[in-house]
């Protein structure tokens, strides 16, 4: 369950995106890179407005909005569910 209410389409937002368990995913550079071309197609494709982020060790902060009238709702939850399946399957292979 999302703990975040997107009301504005037009709004700018500060979101947390936290690895289940806080387990240290990000501290290998194959897992950061996965985040960063995640963001980089949703800032190409989606119509995402990524204003800062910070990526830790075991989560990410975000400053976000979109652009085009486009649901930031639906845009972080394909955000997080292509980027989390993305790191699982890299994990299952390495």
């Amino acid at each position: 369950m999302s703990s975040y209410a997107i009301r504005e389409k037009d709004g700018i937002y500060f979101m947390t995106s936290t690895v289940v368990g806080w387990i240290d995913v990000f501290t290998r550079k194959i897992y950061r890179d996965i985040v960063l071309e995640s963001f980089s197609y949703c800032r190409a494709n989606k119509n995402l407005r990524l204003h800062a982020f910070v990526l830790m060790s075991n989560h990410i902060h975000w400053i976000a909005s979109s652009d085009n009238g486009t649901d930031l709702d639906d845009l972080v939850r394909d955000f997080k569910t292509f980027t989390s399946k993305k790191i699982l399957a890299s994990i299952n292979e390495n």
